[in-house]
């Protein structure tokens, strides 16, 4: 062709239907593989890829002995064929249908070509268990293609009773749909229970908030109630209008305390914790808790530190405390930097610590509870989202994993803000 020349009708039309059956089967008739129970994977090791590699070696050494003592073809044409029969089995776990038709080729042309069924019998268990991992992973359609290719070529190549041949198609594409079978179920239970695991970790933390917020809330109201009773005393001879506004005053602090230990009071546990809530003034004893663990961490302070209101100053630490829990956790020996930037509107909390890639995974859990009694980033951002903030968790193109929390100052939601 000159270089010119461009590709004729013909040419064109048949490169781009070998490239649609390419894309048809590369792509969406097998799914992922299943992860593996911990008993079949030993320090990363997938056993049944292992098992299938012996069984391959021990079937090919079966199948070049037989055709040997048959004298099918000469030594180099015995290794091929048994080559050629039994090799697809050590690739069925990574590449089901690739398997399954490099079994099926080479068992219809060896069997039309060389030797009966009887002698191939270790290409024949080859080819069931590359169509067993067939049914278990690929669409319904191969699944049903596989099959009746099965029946074809055993009735028109080997010659076998149709019962026999559907048989030997039925018996491991049925076993691959029962597993199959399970197996969605089992996804489909997991996920369920994930997502009611993180909806029970969601409440269980709006629960401890309450009633952290039930004790902030309750000390201020009692405040109030106390000086507005002492305040007409500091005068001498107040005026009746005077001691009736501070009284006034003190009952609706009264009554406002009371009515939030009825409703909040519910949420307290039976043996309450009467230690008074930390804050950002206890953060040194929390970092130097952390670094009698092992944990090397470093603090960091931008801005003036001035005093934050409650429920910022609490929700401050319990975040330090649970990005701090989790870095142990999911990351234990990495190094720790903590960060606070004091800014006008809000407070920034920044905790990054060294991710290790095969724990990344398990700190993006949401619903993963830390030693600190929280509930992991469900916990960290429901606590920014109460105060109008917001919270982001996620690894870094540094190959670290960084939690940033801004807390407005003003303490109004979002949705009252202008």
């Amino acid at each position: 062709m000159n270089p010119g020349s461009s590709p004729s009708p013909r040419t064109g039309r048949g490169a781009t239907a070998t490239r649609r059956i390419a894309a048809m089967v590369a792509v969406g008739v097998t799914r992922p593989p299943a992860p593996r129970p911990r008993w079949l994977v030993r320090r990363r090791v997938d056993l049944v890829a292992v098992a299938d590699v012996i069984v391959a070696l021990i079937c090919f050494s079966a199948t070049n002995s037989t055709l040997s003592n048959h004298h099918v073809a000469n030594a180099g044409m015995i290794f091929l064929i048994s080559l050629a029969l039994c090799a697809p089995l050590a690739a069925r776990t990574y590449l089901p249908l690739t398997a399954w038709c490099a079994s099926a080729l080479a068992l219809f042309w060896v069997g039309g070509a060389y030797s009966p069924v009887g002698v191939l019998a270790g290409g024949v268990l080859v080819y069931i268990l590359c169509l067993y991992a067939v049914a278990v992973r690929c669409e319904s359609w191969v699944v049903v293609t596989a099959g009746v290719a099965t029946v074809i070529g055993g009735v028109f190549v080997y010659g076998l009773n149709p019962v026999t041949a559907i048989l030997t198609a039925a018996v491991p594409v049925l076993a691959g749909l029962v597993i199959r079978t399970r197996r969605g179920n089992t996804e489909r239970l997991a996920v369920q229970e994930r997502r009611h695991e993180g909806e029970r970790a969601l409440l269980e933390e709006r629960q401890r908030i309450a009633r952290e917020l039930h004790d902030v809330v309750a000390h201020h109201m009692s405040v109030i109630a106390i000086q507005a009773e002492a305040a007409p005393y500091k005068t001498p001879d107040p005026p009746k209008e005077l001691v009736e506004s501070f009284a006034e005053i003190r009952a609706s602090a009264l009554s406002g305390l009371k009515e939030l230990r009825r409703v909040l009071g519910v949420l307290r546990s039976e043996t309450p914790d009467t230690t008074p809530q930390p804050g950002l003034g206890d953060l040194d004893g929390l970092l130097e808790s952390a670094r009698s663990a092992g944990v090397t961490v470093t603090a960091g302070i931008t801005g003036t530190p001035r005093p934050l209101p409650d429920g910022v100053d609490l929700s401050a630490y319990r975040i330090v405390q649970e990005a701090l829990s989790n870095a142990m956790r999911h990351a234990p020996g990495a190094a720790v930097e903590v960060k606070l930037y004091y800014g006008d509107a809000a407070l920034v909390v920044e905790v990054r610590n060294d991710c290790p890639p095969g724990n990344r995974s398990a700190e993006l859990r949401d619903d993963m509870p830390s030693e600190g009694g929280g509930h992991g980033i469900i916990g960290m951002r429901e606590r920014a989202t109460m105060l109008g903030g917001h919270l982001q968790a996620g690894p870094t193109e540094k190959g670290e994993f960084l939690v940033t929390a801004a807390l407005p100052l003003d303490n109004e939601p979002a949705e009252n803000r202008p």
